[in-house]
């Protein structure tokens, strides 16, 4: 199931961020795309699994589509198996050797997805309490679920949807 582990917060990670982004950019090149680090990596002082999350965002899908095949031919791998689950995104993912794993979250532009997840992430941005008890969860859940990533995952989306439900006033969909 794969081994969860939660690393304390690094400087490096925004500054991997930010080479991520001026390469996808110039992916996307001459399709317009915005893109911003999500997940916990983005939230500076939060302890995190080493994983660099970014979300892109589109016009449309048929935009991101279209560089599945380049994407590909720079490392960033196109994994279709979650489409059933969420199929208004498409999912990447880069393992370089290098340096840390980065998960790409490709949405349409200003969809819900999008929307939740800076939502979630300038809540524990903003908000130092929160910030900590998110911290202190995530810390027992990796020590709960060492040995499965996936239940790591689960356990964590109470808390999320709460936040996204104070922050937005009403219940997140999906």
């Amino acid at each position: 199931m794969g081994l969860v582990v939660v690393s304390p917060y690094s400087n490096e990670w925004p500054e991997l961020f930010r080479d991520l982004k001026e390469d996808l950019i110039r992916l996307f090149t001459p399709t317009s795309i915005a893109v911003e680090h999500i997940g916990s990596t983005s939230v500076p002082g939060l302890a995190a699994k080493p994983v660099i999350d970014v979300v892109i965002g589109a016009a449309s899908l048929i935009h991101i589509e279209s560089k599945i095949k380049l994407l590909s031919e720079h490392g960033y791998e196109y994994v279709s198996k979650y489409e059933k689950e969420i199929p208004e995104r498409r999912y990447f993912v880069k393992s370089p050797a290098n340096s840390l794993r980065v998960h790409i979250h490709a949405v349409k532009l200003g969809s819900r997805i999008w929307r939740e997840h800076l939502a979630f992430r300038d809540a524990l941005r903003s908000d130092l309490s929160l910030r900590a008890q998110y911290q202190s969860l995530k810390l027992q859940l990796a020590e709960q679920f060492t040995n499965n990533k996936s239940a790591y995952s689960a356990a964590k989306n109470p808390f999320i949807e709460s936040v996204l439900t104070a922050v937005s006033g009403h219940e997140p969909v999906g």
